[in-house]
């Protein structure tokens, strides 16, 4: 578990809520035990708000608000979290806030960039190519993609294990320069010791995820849950038979995955193959 001077209340408006409950536990001078007692929660759903590993609900809020006596504070909070997310469809909401709290994120991409490694340039493209899109809506999304990122520069961050298809390399999306910033962007993101960019090569000939891009998440405490990506929307479960299942998958291609360093020997050559267009 995390110390709680490793929380830091600038990453989220999720580790806010937890800075801020176990400073006015603290300044109550309530144990975490008490606090639980009086709300009436269990000792590890205290911990883990306070630690940022679990969004608070409403009623969660409510009560520790009330039994702490903090006239609203926690709750106003809350209502900042729920703005948050309005930015996000609401399908996505569930996952965006077991994202915040993962301590591991395994992500297999055939299409496109990860959203966790995308430029503000290479999201707009493809929030822009969505029917019915509008500008005010666009750049909404991009927000909001921008602000889910920021799990990487926290001082805890999750260990973030990426492998991307190939053709992710060479497919243009928006212009030259917008592929070339993106690949960089995997570049240096690689650089950080929490994360891992793979890549499977053309010539592995594996079909194993081909039909979908999917994320496993893995929360301490909590069972691991899977984001799956489908036509419009995506799907998050828990289901014990899916997790294993997409695992499975994942450790599947990862074998057949180019060493980080090829891999990204291979993503700095098409960098510059785009740099040069």
């Amino acid at each position: 578990m995390p110390r709680p001077s490793e929380l830091d209340p600038s990453v989220s408006p999720i580790a806010f809520f937890g800075y801020e409950l176990r400073r006015y536990r603290q300044e109550a001078g309530l144990t975490q035990s008490k606090l639980a007692s009086r709300a009436g929660f269990a000792l590890g759903t205290i911990s883990m708000a306070e630690t940022g590993r679990r969004p608070p609900t409403e009623d969660f809020a409510r009560r520790c608000d009330e039994a702490l006596g903090v006239d609203g504070a926690l709750i106003r909070i809350k209502e900042m979290i729920d703005n948050v997310s309005a930015r996000l469809p609401a399908w996505f909401r569930p996952w965006a806030e077991i994202e915040q709290t993962a301590e591991v994120l395994r992500t297999w991409e055939p299409l496109i960039v990860p959203g966790l490694l995308q430029t503000e340039d290479y999201a707009r493209v493809l929030f822009s190519g969505e029917p019915r899109a509008s500008a005010g809506g666009v750049e909404r999304d991009v927000a909001a993609r921008m602000e889910r990122q920021r799990i990487l520069e926290r001082e805890n961050p999750p260990m973030l294990w990426v492998v991307i298809d190939e053709g992710v390399l060479g497919r243009r999306i928006g212009d030259d320069a917008i592929m070339a910033a993106q690949l960089g962007r995997l570049l240096e993101a690689a650089r950080l010791p929490h994360v891992t960019v793979q890549v499977l090569p053309f010539v592995a000939g594996s079909t194993v995820g081909l039909l979908g891009g999917f994320v496993i998440a893995q929360v301490r405490g909590l069972a691991n849950t899977v984001y799956m990506e489908s036509a419009g929307q995506g799907q998050v479960t828990d289901r014990p038979d899916d997790v294993a299942d997409i695992t499975t998958k994942y450790e599947a291609i990862r074998a057949e995955a180019l060493p980080q360093r090829a891999s990204l020997e291979l993503v700095r050559e098409m960098r510059d193959r785009w740099i040069g267009n």
